[in-house]
């Protein structure tokens, strides 16, 4: 493996300073828009092994998967759902995602670890979390020796989604300070809330990762504001789907026809000062990689750094939560002496 060392993120105003001095000049990183295979983790797991390791040998050190790739974003299906009514064959497509979710910890997250690893990568892929009986829009990463850094649950499932993802909490919106810079998730139209944006620029991200669904040409437009705004590189990364890809049991609106394209892709990687590096790209499977030069982050911070020299703190509060909500606490007595 490449040695990689991962020091405890320094406190109080100097952080982001001392990290700069940590970081690599140059980093190699690759979007993987690809499909999974739908509702089957386990070939979607294999799929996830072939593909960082066609990254690894392009040179990639850091390697994105698109929202929710293990194992299914379901595009055009309803879940059966009407307002006031449920219908079974509704409930048996959620059972048979339930059942291809990932558990956090378990089997699923073992084996990414050892995909990052066998290719000395950092990995960073969307899945699809299952806790109690709730599933979660979820990013997780993990750093080049195969250990499993942490995750990002969604906070607002968009539209429909919510009816099978719960909502996320503050608890998991971290960012990783890294070797090759200060790493961090926002999944698609999370995107579009402005707080949640300030938050991860405060906390210094640098290596900015936008998994995605959203295939519309508007999307890449979005991902340069973000750079431009953020001052960091964007990488973001949807799937390419096509019927084909599902089941044939899948009752999805856009038809049966297997050429039939359910998600076009759309993924790029974007430099601080907004120039498409790579990208994007709507003509199919495939990986897109660029070469960032982390001193353009701060030579874009020059004019615009939007929680520091461009802020006004004495108009403008952000307050963030970042404490766990818990449906159910136990409080218990202390044992009497």
């Amino acid at each position: 493996d490449k040695p990689c060392r991962y020091r405890p993120a320094p406190s109080g105003g100097d952080r982001r300073q001392a990290w700069h001095k940590e970081i690599m000049a140059i980093v190699k990183a690759s979007v993987v828009q690809a499909a999974p295979v739908p509702f089957e983790r386990e070939r979607t797991l294999e799929k996830v092994r072939a593909l960082s390791a066609d990254a690894a040998k392009q040179g990639a050190q850091l390697v994105l998967f698109p929202e929710a790739f293990v194992s299914a974003y379901p595009k055009g299906l309803d879940f059966g759902a009407r307002i006031g009514m449920r219908k079974p064959e509704g409930r048996e497509d959620f059972r048979r995602y339930f059942d291809s979710a990932v558990d956090v910890p378990g089997p699923a997250v073992d084996y990414l670890g050892r995909v990052a690893r066998e290719n000395a990568i950092h990995l960073v892929i969307g899945v699809i979390e299952r806790q109690g009986g709730t599933l979660y829009c979820t990013i997780l990463t993990f750093q080049p020796d195969g250990n499993y850094l942490g995750k990002h649950r969604k906070l607002m499932p968009t539209a429909l989604e919510r009816l099978v993802w719960g909502f996320g909490d503050g608890s998991t919106l971290p960012v990783f300070h890294t070797p090759i810079g200060i790493l961090g998730s926002v999944i698609c139209w999370e995107n579009y809330m402005p707080a949640l944006r300030m938050a991860m620029y405060n906390k210094g991200i640098q290596l900015y990762c936008a998994p995605t669904a959203d295939d519309r040409p508007t999307w890449s437009s979005t991902m340069q504001h973000v750079a431009l705004e953020g001052r960091c590189f964007v990488l973001s990364c949807n799937q390419y789907t096509t019927r084909g890809d599902f089941p044939e049991n899948y009752d999805a609106v856009q038809g049966d026809d297997p050429a039939t394209v359910i998600s076009r892709g759309g993924s790029c990687i974007v430099s601080p000062l907004g120039q498409f590096l790579a990208g994007p790209d709507f003509d199919g499977e495939t990986i897109l990689s660029a070469e960032l030069d982390m001193n353009d982050i701060t030579r874009g911070k020059y004019d615009f750094d939007v929680t520091g020299h461009y802020a006004r703190p004495d108009i403008f509060k952000l307050l963030v939560n970042e404490a766990p909500t818990n449906a159910v606490e136990i409080l218990t007595q202390p044992a009497e002496e």
